[in-house]
């Protein structure tokens, strides 16, 4: 089974991922992108530290110079790939997969995703046994200390105005511990007044605590009793490599992803009004109704960071999110961030009077949601047909960005294959009755399992 995936490379280590493997990776990399300077980071994986000194011996092969920043998330990477003026960037990274796995996230020049078409020819160059070309012997640098310069820029993006408030940070015991304490401190010589209980803070490759997947409702209470226990404004964990941060409200409840894309719309719109913001179809009226009230322009793309990137650079948006916690910023070369969101977020209730807790009640009253559900099918295309073909007629509207999505008025599906896996993946909302959520779900989930 091959560790190349959709967007990344991701796979069970000794068999679909090995030293070698990577080591033949960066050197396709090197070949596809022409990059002279590459810059490398890790998550704290107990097998990162390995596979990134074969992916920069790979480099190196290959006539590069290899900045590393050691350990570092992924958007750490981005943020250096673009400062530095590099040709690419790597991070050595599984996020939130389980311990048994790792994988790489990939990127070209000014932080840019690869081109389809370069994506798969480093695939074919790796899996197909090529001989790489002798080159000039490249070198690896020591270049940990941009990180300074990653705290400035986030900073200066949203630094200012925020607290005092008191937050709960779970960064299980992923990469994110290190970064944040260096944010911490450059937040609070910018005026910020934040409290931050840290929890499950210091890097472990082990996961004493278990893998750091806060979208899993199994991993989610013990953030949620941190918080309350510290009688805290609201709690932020992380996955793995920190690109993706989750909020639970200051009594401890899990904020659906929808919900946080509305507030980050409702944000960005504050200071630029008429702003374009970009969202995935999934679940779209709470977003919506924070871009029309805030005066901005909503454009649907489809899931998955390739998509949303591209649209970014395309529309000029300001920003643009996710469902599964993924949040673009143009202030940030169009990237995701785990540390930006949260910021957003403080900002906004430092600066509106609300707490976390009053504005996403009034988006679950106003904007209830099932939350995605799964179901593992045999035959994806004749299953959505089947579903289109009982529902579309009484529909208002259907629209294909991604996968099949139905509008009857007062409450709306979107039904989609998964990128990855075999899988269907079914969201409903509706406007202001959650009895209507559970109607859908129960029709929908009929016409799919019947």
């Amino acid at each position: 089974m091959s560790a190349f995936k959709s967007y990344d490379i991701r796979g069970r280590l000794g068999t679909d991922l090995t030293e070698a493997i990577v080591h033949r990776i960066a050197r396709a990399f090197a070949t596809v992108t022409g990059a002279d300077a590459v810059v490398l980071a890790r998550d704290c994986r107990e097998s990162s530290p390995g596979l990134a000194d074969a992916v920069a011996a790979g480099l190196v092969a290959q006539g590069v110079r290899v900045l590393d920043l050691g350990l570092a998330g992924t958007e750490e990477m981005y943020f250096a790939t673009a400062h530095l003026g590099a040709g690419g960037g790597i991070c050595v990274t599984a996020s939130h997969n389980p311990r048994e796995y790792n994988g790489m996230k990939l990127v070209g020049r000014g932080a840019v995703p690869l081109p389809d078409a370069d994506f798969a020819r480093i695939r074919s160059l790796t899996e197909g046994g090529a001989e790489f070309s002798a080159a000039p012997q490249g070198g690896r640098e020591d270049w940990s200390t941009v990180r300074a310069d990653y705290v400035a820029h986030v900073v200066a993006l949203v630094g200012q105005g925020i607290g005092p408030l008191r937050l709960v940070m779970n960064a299980g015991n992923g990469a994110a511990g290190p970064t944040l304490d260096a944010l911490a401190e450059g937040l609070a010589a910018r005026g910020a007044q934040l409290d931050l209980v840290r929890m499950h803070h210091d890097p472990d490759g082990s996961f004493p605590n278990g893998i750091p997947n806060p979208l899993l409702p199994a991993n989610r209470p013990v953030t949620a009793k941190a918080v309350q226990a510290a009688g805290a404004d609201f709690g932020v964990a992380f996955d793995g490599d920190f690109d993706r941060c989750f909020l639970f409200d200051g009594e401890g409840g899990f904020v659906d992803g929808e919900h946080v894309v509305a507030l980050l719309a409702a944000a960005h719109l504050v200071s630029d009004p008429k702003a374009t913001i970009i969202h995935d179809p999934r679940v779209i009226w709470a977003v919506q109704d924070a871009v029309q009230r805030g005066g901005g322009r909503s454009v649907l793309t489809p899931t998955g960071h390739v998509f949303l990137k591209a649209a970014m650079r395309r529309e000029g948006a300001v920003y643009g999110g996710e469902m599964s916690a993924h949040h673009y910023f143009r202030g940030f070369m169009a990237c995701d961030s785990g540390m930006i969101p949260w910021l957003m977020v403080a900002r906004l209730a430092s600066q509106s009077g609300r707490n976390l807790t009053e504005m996403v009640g009034a988006l679950r009253r106003d904007f209830p949601s099932s939350g995605e559900i799964n179901f593992r099918v045999d035959d994806l295309p004749s299953v959505v047909r089947r579903v289109e073909t009982a529902l579309a007629p009484q529909a208002r509207s259907t629209d294909r960005t991604d996968g099949l999505s139905l509008d009857f008025g007062d409450w709306r599906m979107n039904l989609r294959a998964s990128n990855t896996e075999p899988l269907l993946r079914l969201n409903v909302e509706a406007r202001g009755d959650a009895g209507l959520v559970a109607e859908g779900v129960a029709r929908v989930s009929g016409l799919i399992e019947g």
